[in-house]
């Protein structure tokens, strides 16, 4: 079996949605002067789908969400001929040959994205060419179903996150992430908001539901070193992205501070990268994303080395790539799980390019052990919805 032709589009949105002010979430770029709609620099309205032909017929599908048209060029002009005319199944090898060369000028960011999307499509490859699910090749069941958590809960009216809360206890979910709306520049009276938010989502969901918190790095040090104790009595899973993704000393500094695990990853890169994490003990749940930090290749070497750290693994963004690999690890408990709500075009954008996603029952998934690959098909749904730039 040979490769023999990657084909990389990007899917545009046509209908880029924004949410109103009242609806946000703290964010890395909030700490400058202008706020305005902060989050919409981390909002998708792109996704890039790879899909790598072999000479047999058989098609890998792949995808990255990461500044999606650099990352097509990036595929287009410097990975294609990196695989072109080999094996799927040297994954290993392609996997070295696309990140050495890249290496000047890659090792994280959209270069790494980029090789994640190529990666992932050969593992849906060799899943197809075997007629097993990506799972299964990884190590197989190492759970009867996936529990997840209900991740959403932006910062809105307090009513408001208290239904959206129930709603998620009524669908049997016992676990989920909320966001915080205010920072460092909003004063004592931001950290009052950000605390009353916390009250208004536990008073719902009581003391037997776990709670996670999410900064999405839009917090600082300082900051953090003051609301970690009014936080602690709700008694939170995670704190998660409290700091900018670099400042992995100061990840270190309040994981070691505080009874609160310091969850992060999100936005770091190959197992060198977590390994830097994890010898510095700078988080206390890992949250890697298979489409940015590798691909499944790398993914897997990071479960491997966080079961031998006992630092769980909690993927961003739950979607089949990451699901795959939750399912055949003991080192990955469980996974997130975003709701699809008219909110924003972000990681929801997956469901409306992708079918085959399963959806939760009672708070849990399940993979299908005999759908071959991902079981991932591009949807013809909402086509027309998108440009889409070959």
């Amino acid at each position: 079996m040979k490769i023999t032709n990657v084909r990389a589009r990007t899917f545009e949105w046509k209908g880029h949605t924004v949410p109103p002010q009242a609806h946000f979430c703290s964010n890395a770029m909030d700490q400058l002067w202008d706020r305005g709609d902060s989050m919409g620099t981390f909002r998708f309205h792109g996704w890039t789908v790879v899909e790598v032909e072999t000479d047999d017929g058989l098609v890998g599908i792949g995808n990255v969400a990461l500044a999606p048209r650099i990352a097509k060029a990036i595929i287009d002009q410097y990975l294609t001929p990196l695989v072109i005319g080999h094996d799927p199944f040297d994954y290993e090898y392609l996997w070295q040959r696309m990140y050495r060369s890249t290496h000047a000028w890659g090792r994280k960011g959209v270069a790494m994205a980029a090789i994640s999307a190529i990666d992932i499509a050969l593992w849906d490859l060799m899943g197809k060419a075997t007629g097993r699910p990506v799972f299964k090749l990884l190590g197989g069941r190492t759970k009867e179903k996936i529990p997840c958590y209900a991740s959403k809960l932006y910062r809105t009216d307090l009513k408001e996150m208290q239904d959206e809360a129930q709603r998620y206890l009524d669908q049997g979910f016992t676990s989920m992430k909320m966001r915080f709306g205010y920072g460092p520049k909003d004063g004592p009276q931001g950290m009052r908001e950000n605390l009353n938010s916390v009250a208004a989502v536990r008073e719902v969901i009581g003391d037997d539901v776990d709670l996670m918190l999410e900064c999405y790095m839009g917090w600082n040090l300082e900051y953090t070193k003051r609301m970690l104790p009014k936080l602690e009595k709700f008694e939170p899973r995670w704190l998660e992205e409290p700091v900018i993704a670099d400042d992995i000393d100061g990840y270190a500094e309040l994981n070691q501070l505080t009874s609160i695990p310091i969850s992060g990853g999100e936005h770091e890169f190959t197992s060198y990268g977590f390994k830097q994490l994890l010898d510095k003990k700078a988080v206390s749940v890992v949250q890697y994303d298979t489409n940015r930090v590798g691909g499944i290749t790398a993914a897997h070497k990071i479960n491997a080395l966080c079961e031998a750290y006992s630092v769980p693994v909690i993927p961003h963004a739950g979607q089949m790539h990451n699901y795959h690999l939750t399912m055949s690890t003991l080192a990955s408990p469980m996974s997130e799980f975003f709701p699809v709500h008219d909110v924003e075009v972000g990681n929801e954008l997956f469901y409306y390019i992708f079918k085959g996603d399963p959806e939760p029952v009672n708070g849990f998934i399940d993979l299908d052990d005999n759908k071959p690959g991902l079981g991932l098909t591009i949807s013809q749904r909402y086509l027309d919805q998108f440009n889409i730039i070959e």
